[in-house]
């Protein structure tokens, strides 16, 4: 398939996991993709801008969707998919600090707030669009010790209700994905004893390859799901259910 020929894609977070699979699926599929992160690509491929900085710095941001603008053209698909918790800082909320909640809620939620309202103005007025927003199952479980991140990524799924019904008129459609256990880096910070329990808590039994998601990510984004828009697709194996 070619799904996305003369199509260009912003992708935050894109150098690793689910972001770079999703990348190199547009890429597989006739698109031009440009990839917003800290690192770079875990590996090169043709027709991939990848452009190193940090999503949560408004000024590295802007230049990188100006550099887009300036090197590949108009945007037609924003993935928002950037996010981290709290890591080996998370704790139980009674012991919380308010400077990891920001932190959280920043680099989860602000920053797709952030690259919507950049890309939207343009897709509008083109009349045309796709943005993908990358929630999380922990917005559906209620996962203990990420109370922040659980807030967080509820509120990507509230933008990304709230943009459905602004933009679909304008031909831009909107939606989330919360995933679930997704064999990626982010999974290293997590003990054996606890990725075990995860995959005993997921009824199918094992984790999901980023590339899985990736090819969600792809249909979500093609023009074969102009009808769906404003919704939450819960990606998890299982584990909870909408």
């Amino acid at each position: 398939m070619q799904r996305f020929t003369n199509k260009i894609a912003v992708i935050t977070a894109g150098a690793t996991g689910i972001g770079f699979a999703t990348a190199t699926r547009f890429i597989e599929e006739g698109g031009k993709v440009a990839v917003l992160d800290l690192v770079e690509p875990e590996t090169k491929v043709d027709g991939l801008l990848a452009v190193q900085g940090d999503c949560t710095d408004l000024q590295a941001v802007s230049d990188f969707f100006a550099r887009v603008g300036r090197d590949l053209g108009e945007i037609d698909i924003l993935v928002n998919n950037v996010g981290q918790s709290a890591r080996t800082r998370r704790s139980l909320f009674v012991d919380s600090s308010e400077e990891v909640w920001r932190f959280v809620v920043e680099i989860n939620l602000l920053t797709a707030m952030r690259c919507a309202r950049i890309v939207a103005p343009a897709m509008k007025a083109r009349g045309k669009g796709r943005i993908v927003n990358i929630s999380s199952n922990a917005a559906l479980y209620g996962t203990l010790y990420q109370a922040d991140y659980a807030a967080a990524k509820a509120g990507i799924i509230g933008l990304t209700r709230a943009l459905a019904r602004e933009l679909s008129p304008h031909g831009i459609t909107v939606n989330a994905i919360c995933p679930g256990v997704i064999k990626t880096g982010a999974m290293a910070h997590n003990s054996p004893e606890s990725i075990a329990k995860l995959r005993a808590d997921t009824p199918v039994g094992f984790e999901a390859e980023p590339e899985e998601v990736g090819g969600l990510i792809a249909y979500i984004a093609s023009d074969e799901a102009r009808f769906l828009t404003g919704q939450t697709i819960a990606f998890n194996g299982g584990r909870s259910f909408l």
